[in-house]
């Protein structure tokens, strides 16, 4: 089988089983409520300021989400092989929880003002590339692509996510921050990683 077919008949088999519209949007919902407020959509706003260059910066996100995303959630997918069903989702359910409780402390816009000196496009890329390491959005998407075991889906849900909680950082920035309470967003986003891994525990 090529790997054409091979991916038709995976394709087919995910609409098949209705779970292509779950895995990308339960991806994207996680990745979008973790970033408001995290250091990359910070950066995606100290970006902006000082460039003027919205939709350049944006596609440098999209490079950077797109290679650290797919990296990610093939790990992910990789990692789960190792373990049981049963222990992964002890496991997966306990990151989550992690999460919960990890989103709630809010994050600091130290050192984003150091970039690469390659133009808007790969300045942004590089960043952005560099600040998503080890952060709680790839962290996520590593869980997620354990938990669904499609790295496919998994990543055109979370780079999603990340356009569109980034996009409102670049496109609207500063009058978006001053009407709405970041501290209540982290509240959301934890009772959403919560309510996930309490779901993953009852599935």
């Amino acid at each position: 089988m090529t790997v054409v077919a091979r991916f038709k008949n995976r394709i087919s088999i995910v609409l098949k089983n209705g779970d292509l519209l779950k895995v990308i949007f339960q991806s994207f919902l996680l990745i979008f409520a973790s970033e408001m407020g995290d250091k990359t959509q910070l950066l995606a706003l100290v970006l902006t300021s000082r460039y003027k260059k919205p939709w350049t910066i944006m596609a440098g996100i999209f490079a950077a989400t797109l290679l650290n995303h797919a990296a990610a959630s093939w790990a992910g997918g990789w990692i789960s092989g190792f373990f049981d069903r049963r222990i992964l989702s002890f496991i997966l359910s306990g990151i989550f929880f992690v999460f919960a409780a990890w989103i709630l402390i809010p994050d600091k816009d130290e050192d984003l003002h150091k970039s690469c000196r390659y133009g808007v496009f790969l300045t942004t890329l590089c960043a952005f590339f560099i600040a998503e390491m080890g952060d709680k959005t790839q962290l996520a998407t590593i869980a997620l692509g354990a938990q669904f075991r499609s790295p496919l889906f998994v990543t055109i849900g979370t780079t999603a996510g990340m356009l569109a909680a980034d996009g409102i950082a670049v496109f609207l920035g500063d009058r978006l921050t001053q009407k709405i309470s970041l501290k209540w967003i982290r509240v959301g986003a934890c009772l959403l990683f919560a309510a996930f891994g309490l779901g993953i525990l009852l599935y």
